[in-house]
């Protein structure tokens, strides 16, 4: 049951993605043709309005599909027609990509027009066909191209803004000195702690509750004895060595929380933002971790955020609630990054054709995406091994 919840929970994100994209889009008179949630073959798909609407076969993610990303270019339909086929048609390719070449797009959609019942079904022909319309993105001006992409992750942000008011309204979760549990096979279980001890002081210093994590990690793994309150006596336990994981030094072990006091509106509003300045820059430092090969630990995957929310669905609904606010904040930094295909690459790429006064090619933007791709497979392999090989912590 949470894993489904956990997975639906990360579908309606993806949902309000894509719903960003597209509304805004038809706002400024980009209508979309297409909004899928998942990749692949279409399972389930209805067109109204002219834009199709489906369910696809790969639940890894969606998509709005705005009319030309690209600017067409002669030979787009050619090279991706069989040699013998595009002989045939020659004289209509030549006669379209002439049209194409200056820039004659009123005649080019003529001609496609005209190539369609010569090629039915054929997707490169719908795309230029898209392409060539009034509405095609690449026509329109920087602040609408902008604004459409960059409305998918604001809108993620903006639900991630509103999950954390409501969270601090609803009251915070106060830390204890209580043990709730101790993970086995872990530093802590060995060296004999227990649920319901109460932690007085680690590392020879006394701690208030919230600053035990902070004074297990400045250990930094050195040798460490903790003191616990258990059946009204201290019990020193260890010594012990926090194990690294990651990014930070545990034991395993978890500390209980109760329900605190709620905030105002204006209070709430306030840590909320603090919250996302916070887990902001946290994201730039373990990005920054992965370009200098120090952080690589802190990437996950798909399967380790789905881990997370499942087990925080089943901790309580406020849990549930701050993770899909926090992987909805993530989903928002992530697709700023400025390389395509994330949006961030698109808005950049914006800018810089307003900046040249010229779009660029459709190869270029190939170029660039390999980039991105690569950096998202190495992203993914991270994750994937992260998430397999760390325990909890």
């Amino acid at each position: 049951m949470s894993l489904a919840v956990a997975i639906l929970g990360l579908a309606v994100l993806i949902v309000v993605h894509e719903a960003g994209h597209f509304f805004v889009a038809r706002a400024v008179g980009m209508r979309p043709r297409k909004f899928y949630l998942g990749f692949g073959p279409p399972l389930l798909k209805r067109t109204r309005g002219g834009v199709e609407y489906g369910i696809a076969a790969l639940p890894l993610g969606g998509y709005v599909k705005i009319p030309g990303m690209h600017r067409p270019a002669p030979g787009d339909l050619r090279r991706m027609l069989e040699p013998a086929l595009a002989q045939r048609l020659e004289p209509k390719l030549d006669a379209l990509d002439a049209a194409l070449e200056r820039g004659d797009h009123a005649s080019a959609r003529a001609l496609v027009a005209e190539l369609g019942p010569l090629l039915p079904g054929n997707r490169t022909l719908e795309e230029l066909d898209w392409a060539l319309a009034p509405d095609a993105y690449w026509r329109q001006r920087v602040w609408k191209k902008v604004a459409v992409i960059a409305a998918g992750p604001l809108t993620n942000a903006v639900l991630a803004l509103a999950l954390f008011v409501a969270l601090f309204m609803l009251g915070q979760i106060v830390v204890t000195r209580t043990v709730a549990a101790v993970l086995p096979n872990h530093p802590a279980s060995a060296a004999g702690l227990r649920a319901g001890d109460e932690i007085e002081r680690v590392a020879g210093r006394s701690v208030e509750p919230e600053d035990i994590p902070k004074a297990i990690d400045a250990t930094r793994g050195r040798p460490f004895t903790i003191v616990v309150r258990r059946d009204g006596r201290a019990v020193t336990l260890g010594p012990l060595r926090a194990r690294r994981d990651q990014g930070h030094y545990r034991v395993g072990f978890q500390i209980a929380g109760r329900p605190g006091p709620g905030q105002s509106l204006p209070q709430a509003c306030w840590s909320a933002v603090r919250v996302i300045g916070l887990v902001t820059a946290e994201t730039a430092r373990s990005l920054y971790g992965v370009v200098t090969g120090t952080g690589t630990r802190n990437i996950s995957s798909a399967v380790g955020i789905v881990r997370a929310t499942s087990e925080a669905f089943r901790e309580s609904l406020q849990d549930f609630l701050g993770v899909i606010g926090l992987v909805s904040l993530a989903l928002a930094l992530l697709n700023l990054l400025p390389v395509l295909p994330l949006d961030g690459g698109h808005i950049l790429m914006s800018v810089l054709e307003r900046l040249r006064g010229r779009a660029f090619s459709q190869l270029a933007y190939m170029r660039y995406s390999a980039v991105g791709l690569t950096l998202f497979a190495f992203l993914l392999y991270l994750g994937l091994r992260n998430d397999f090989t760390s325990g909890p912590s």
